[in-house]
């Protein structure tokens, strides 16, 4: 007889424990290091994989440089950002003429295509420029100011005349003296080395400041008071300014300069010496000829 229920077939019990391969998987997937290795490094691996092949193509990465340059190409031309004048204030017509030829012609342009630090260099190797400023304003203006260097002296350097200032710079030239009488002259090789002793020799001199034609440097070491009426002042190497202010006081007490003398050699400090003109040599000499004779006539 065959039997009613059906027994089900035997069936061995699941045994728990995970396969070498799935443990070893399983010990991996603890690691910190090999976590992150999964999660971060293995897709930045693939994006270097897949960006690489893309740029190993010439055509792509050209079309890559063009978009971003376009790109950055819009963004410099917003309105905002474009400068559509310039303003120059603080020198002469000349200066800003000239300053006017070393900044941009053609308006609108992009202040990212402006480098305003070598503007400002540029307009500050100019030789009237002490110093200048360059910005963009508010409202789109080249905004350049200048400090123009103020010329204190004359120096006649061979046959030019350049404008220098108290700092010894030169500031331009000028084609004769009398565009500029209201400063005074130097010359001489070093002259405009020793501007601050020159300039302070003119503020010496006083009263005799009307006559004073220049001062000359002599062997880069002392100066010269070139007078009118072709009288000089020879100046020692030192203590300049004192042996002016000597020659002052003994003019105002003597008028030893409205006498016929060419020279006062001050060189020597302790002893003053006066060279006179060649009339008035002889004519001492004929005066002491006469009082010679004379005496020996008594």
């Amino acid at each position: 007889m065959r039997r009613l229920i059906r027994r089900p077939a035997y069936v061995a019990p699941h045994d728990p424990a995970p396969s070498k391969l799935g443990y070893r998987w399983q010990r991996l997937l603890l690691t910190p290091g090999f976590r992150a290795t999964m999660r971060i490094g293995v897709p930045l691996a693939l994006i270097a994989i897949i960006a690489g092949t893309y740029f190993s193509k010439p055509e792509n990465r050209a079309a890559v440089v063009a978009q971003i340059e376009s790109v950055k190409q819009q963004f410099q031309d917003r309105p905002q950002f474009m400068v559509k004048a310039m303003t120059i204030t603080g020198a002469d017509q000349a200066t800003m003429t000239a300053v006017i030829g070393l900044l941009p012609s053609d308006y609108p342009v992009s202040s990212f295509d402006l480098d305003l630090e070598q503007t400002r260099r540029t307009i500050e190797a100019l030789d009237p420029i002490k110093s200048a400023s360059v910005r963009v304003g508010a409202a789109g203006t080249l905004e350049v100011r200048l400090v123009p260097r103020v010329p204190s002296a004359l120096w006649r350097d061979g046959a030019v005349l350049r404008l220098i200032d108290d700092e010894g710079v030169v500031s331009g030239v000028v084609a004769a003296r009398s565009e500029r009488l209201d400063l005074p002259l130097i010359a001489g090789d070093g002259a405009e080395q020793h501007i601050a002793e020159a300039l302070a020799l003119f503020a010496a001199a006083g009263p005799l400041g009307p006559r004073v034609r220049g001062l000359v440097r002599m062997g880069e070491r002392r100066w010269d008071i070139v007078l009118d009426r072709g009288q000089r002042i020879f100046l020692p190497s030192e203590g300049a300014v004192a042996a002016l202010d000597r020659v002052v006081a003994l003019n105002a007490a003597q008028d030893m300069l409205d006498r016929d003398v060419t020279v006062v050699d001050m060189r020597n400090a302790d002893r003053p010496t006066l060279r006179m003109n060649d009339e008035a040599v002889a004519a001492m000499r004929r005066t002491n000829e006469t009082v010679a004779t004379h005496g020996a006539g008594n």
